[in-house]
């Protein structure tokens, strides 16, 4: 990505001070999503290296997953598949308990939403400290997905979440970086 398109998604990203506590710098992007031209060049920069490479489907995450994994599903020509918070999905499901800050949550996906073996991009907005994508990595591997990449728009590389990913085998791939919190 060239610093002329990472500098337009960084101009396009709201930032909040403070919030949801003292000292975070929420990194909004329901002002990317706005601009039409800012999204489309995130979904692109999302889409454009698996662009004829038989990606069978996308796995987005609660909630800003589903709105860039819908686009980059449509850009690729392939399926869509939501992974949600408990409770959410009304059929047979695949279900995985991760850790947060103060306890644990699950994250559910239905058991038929992948084949084993069919090649799957996990996307979500931003990684961080990695737990949600790390159990949504440990999900789709409950089922026999092929995860090819995970795929953000923002990395805040301080929290560490992209090396977990990574330990897990799975290729990261960030369009622009924020440093620190």
């Amino acid at each position: 990505m060239t610093s002329s398109t990472a500098e337009k998604l960084i101009s396009a990203i709201r930032t909040i001070p403070d919030y949801p506590k003292p000292g975070v710098q929420f990194r909004d992007i329901t002002t990317l999503l706005g601009n039409a031209n800012a999204f489309a060049t995130a979904v692109e920069g999302l889409a454009q290296p698996f662009i004829g490479t038989g990606i069978d489907k996308i796995a987005g995450i609660e909630a800003r997953g589903f709105i860039l994994g819908g686009a980059v599903a449509h850009r690729l020509c392939a399926g869509f598949v939501p992974i949600r918070k408990k409770g959410k999905l009304p059929h047979d499901i695949v279900r995985v308990a991760y850790s947060l800050e103060y306890g644990l949550d699950e994250m559910e996906m239905h058991r038929d939403g992948v084949k084993p073996g069919e090649k799957v991009i996990l996307i979500d907005d931003l990684i961080a400290t990695g737990g949600t994508a790390e159990a949504a990595v440990k999900l789709l591997g409950q089922i026999g997905a092929d995860i090819v990449a995970a795929c953000f728009v923002i990395d805040l590389p301080d929290l560490g979440g992209r090396s977990k990913l990574e330990a897990l085998g799975v290729p990261v791939r960030t369009l622009i970086a924020f440093e620190g919190e």
